[in-house]
């Protein structure tokens, strides 16, 4: 019976188009908040604080900031993606169901997610950066990669947000996730200030969190710079996004098959 599947890679296009066309279809209401969120920030805090604060970690603090939050917005779009948005697919509206009678598996279909997912913190980014530039915040040089790691963070966020769809039952939990986990890692990795300036017991934990070695990458491109540690940082997040996103569509596979 599935001798006649599409291709690989046309299966998991075909999830990736399915959601791109849904959310076009509202595109204004469904990518200006997330777009205009990190602005806001920058503009409360960074014009705020950059009168008080001449430089931080070596440059304007303004620009500290901005160069964080080109990625915090891809943090949130795609774990908002694969939170609620994959949580209502699946119980509510019974989305995977129709999907998984097309010829694709339960593994495409998550893959396709995870895919969507890292396309939006591509596109996001980018959005961001274009509106950084308008204003002079950062030069026009590797900064230009800034998207990449905008999908690699996505990507990231992504695999992390499945994991922790595949265990919630209840779609209220996800406040847990959202004020537990991703507020914190937003104030404490590095974005808002130097993870060097917490106390020393609180500088590892900083360290766990993706997104610092998110930020620490952005940074790297933005300003530009270059340390080997760096290389670390893309490691780290190559390898959350395997593990995370391996366990997301091992659990989620059998709950979708049930």
């Amino acid at each position: 019976m599935n001798n006649n599947k599409p291709p690989y890679l046309a299966r998991i296009y075909s999830v990736w188009y399915r959601h791109m066309l849904v959310y076009t279809r509202d595109l204004v209401s469904n990518g200006l908040p997330p777009f205009l969120e990190p602005l806001i920030f920058l503009a409360g805090i960074g014009l705020g604080l950059g009168k008080y604060i001449d430089e931080m970690a070596g440059m304007p603090y303004i620009q500290f900031l901005a160069t964080g939050l080109l990625v915090t917005s891809a943090m949130y779009t795609a774990a908002f993606e694969c939170t609620y948005s994959t949580f209502i697919r699946l119980e509510f509206d019974k989305v995977y169901d129709g999907m998984l009678a097309a010829p694709i598996t339960a593994t495409d279909l998550l893959v396709g997610e995870i895919l969507w997912a890292g396309s939006k913190g591509f596109f996001f980014s980018f959005c961001v950066l274009v509106i950084i530039y308008s204003f002079g915040i950062i030069p026009i040089s590797l900064s230009l990669l800034t998207p990449l790691i905008g999908l690699i963070t996505g990507l990231m966020f992504a695999a992390i947000s499945l994991f922790v769809t595949s265990y919630v039952k209840n779609i209220n939990h996800f406040n847990f996730f959202m004020t537990g986990f991703l507020s914190p890692m937003f104030f404490f990795s590095g974005v808002v200030f130097p993870i060097q300036d917490l106390p020393g017991i609180l500088q590892p934990v900083a360290e766990i969190f993706p997104l610092t070695h998110s930020v620490r990458l952005v940074r790297m491109v933005c300003i530009p710079y270059f340390e080997p540690s760096l290389l670390l940082d893309a490691v780290y997040c190559v390898l959350i996004t395997l593990i995370f996103g391996y366990l997301a569509i091992y659990r989620l596979r059998r709950r979708l098959i049930q």
